[in-house]
């Protein structure tokens, strides 16, 4: 299943599912049926195997005809990041030639790490499709790019084995991995990573049983239409299900956390020359079977451009 979060004009952000190229309004669904289902995207999650049979049952009740008042259009409702994270765990270096290229270009080892290499996101960082990512000249004049594969973990797990790593995913994602490049080399990782806008996430969450080959997807990035990145999960040095056991080795990953599992090769700052978001460009995330993660950059200085930042964000 296809689950996202949106809103129409002047309402809450809800649950809907998209199905095809129409989005299903299952909260409003649910309440004129009488049947109780979790309020939010991360409720669902957190609620286990018993909200999504819920909303599987619910929508078998039905037939298109019988769904259309429930039924709405992509051109007529906002996107929303589906959830606000507990946690972002970021995989940095996980593709051979990005290890390559950030050796050139970043001054890191060119050795390919023994193990993965791991740094966090705060969840204020988020932010949804069609909203701005903040180019702030006071903190940066090097923003960059990374299309990664977002995994959703959706049942606690510590000390899990690779083996069993697979039946504690809920779900994937696209998430954008925004880095200022030029904080990173003074030593600032936080501000490097961590700034508000610099996780764009989404467009929406596809559960695990709907994309049965995840280190095999196709993945690619576009700034204004140009072709920037342009890979497939199964060159990952560490595949999904040995980054579930490394993390969990030492950290506790709950229902709903996110881990972004590293870029491919194809970075601004790899590039000759450099090339580095402006105010004004549009950055298009795309992974095979998920969609498209489209964001444009603004200035973090204009009033009007900052004012929107949380808009494409959810608790």
């Amino acid at each position: 299943m296809r689950f996202l979060t949106f809103s129409e004009p002047h309402s809450a952000p809800r649950l809907g599912a998209e199905i095809g190229d129409q989005i299903i309004d299952l909260t409003t669904l649910s309440a004129a049926e009488g049947v109780s289902l979790p309020g939010s995207l991360l409720d669902l999650i957190r609620s286990g195997t018993s909200g999504t049979a819920a909303v599987t049952a619910l929508l078998a009740a039905h037939t298109p005809q019988t769904l259309q008042r429930y039924t709405r259009a992509h051109a007529d409702v906002t996107l929303h990041a589906p959830f606000r994270p507990g946690k972002i765990i970021g995989v940095g270096l996980n593709y051979r030639k990005h290890v390559e290229e950030s050796s050139r270009s970043l001054d890191t080892d060119s050795d390919l790490p023994p193990r993965p290499v791991l740094f966090s996101k705060p969840s204020t960082a988020v932010t949804g499709p069609g909203s701005p990512i903040l180019h702030d000249s006071r903190l940066t004049s090097q923003l960059d790019w990374e299309c990664e594969l977002a995994v959703v973990i959706g049942r606690t797990a510590r000390n899990i084995a690779e083996d069993d790593a697979w039946d504690y995913i809920f779900g994937y994602s696209v998430v954008n991995d925004i880095s200022a490049r030029d904080q990173r080399r003074s030593g600032q990782w936080f501000f490097s990573k961590g700034q508000d806008s610099y996780a764009p996430f989404g467009p929406v969450l596809v559960t695990r049983d709907e994309i049965t080959q995840p280190m095999e997807l196709e993945l690619s990035l576009r700034v204004n239409g140009a072709l920037k990145q342009n890979s497939n999960t199964r060159y990952m040095l560490f595949p999904i299900p040995q980054l579930i056991a490394d993390i969990t080795s030492g950290v506790t990953l709950e229902p709903g956390d996110v881990i972004a599992t590293g870029s491919p090769d194809g970075v601004g700052a790899g590039l000759t020359p450099p090339q580095f978001l402006r105010p004004g460009d549009l950055v298009e995330a795309t992974i095979q079977s998920i969609g498209t993660l489209a964001n444009p950059v603004a200035d973090a200085n204009s009033p009007a451009d900052s004012a929107t930042l949380l808009e494409g964000a959810t608790q």
